[in-house]
């Protein structure tokens, strides 16, 4: 019988996806539940540490990440220096740049329900395509916002609590309602 053997650079792929899916494990399980930085500044440096190990912050990078984040599996979240995610945000999938701010509550989508044909209930309609969410560097999310698929928001953009981003957002907006509209622009 012949047998087969793994080059290295496959053994260390495999090995890596191995290690990333235990750091996600460990992050669940633990490192996402440590208390609010209200309580002790140590929490919250716990979580930004683990995040880099993770390959999701960079490191040396500044910022933070508060707790009860949830981030997509290995590869699907990657944040530039300097963010700022706050409690209770979702995070299915996102290129997130420098200096972004991120207000408790908020959700970044990748995917939705499949709801085109009426001849069969929803649920059995499966999701649509994976589409990432792309965040501009010096963004902020007020509280609430929920952002959909592949939507682009530019550099310098404020979107208002409780907006609901359907459409991509031009650089040094503001914006705000549901559906999220132009309010005014920065500049």
């Amino acid at each position: 019988m012949a047998t087969t053997s793994l080059s290295p650079a496959t053994t260390q792929a495999s090995s890596g996806g191995v290690v990333r899916k235990v750091a996600y494990l460990g992050y669940y399980i633990l490192i996402n539940k440590l208390p609010n930085s209200r309580f002790w500044g140590g929490f919250n440096k716990m979580r930004t540490a683990y995040a880099r190990w993770m390959g999701v912050m960079p490191k040396g990078g500044g910022g933070f990440l508060e707790e009860r984040v949830y981030l997509g599996g290995p590869g699907k979240v990657s944040m530039g220096a300097g963010c700022q995610i706050n409690e209770n945000v979702f995070i299915q999938g996102a290129q997130i740049g420098n200096d972004v701010m991120i207000a408790p509550g908020c959700c970044l989508l990748t995917r939705n329900h499949g709801f085109d044909r009426t001849d069969i209930p929803m649920t059995q309609q499966g999701e649509t395509e994976e589409q990432l969410v792309v965040l501009e560097d010096d963004v902020w999310l007020g509280r609430n916002v929920l952002v959909m698929p592949g939507v682009r928001i530019g550099k310098g953009s404020i979107a208002a609590a409780g907006a609901v981003i359907t459409k991509d957002v031009e650089p040094y907006s503001i914006v705000g309602g549901v559906p999220a509209k132009l309010i005014r622009k920065r500049k």
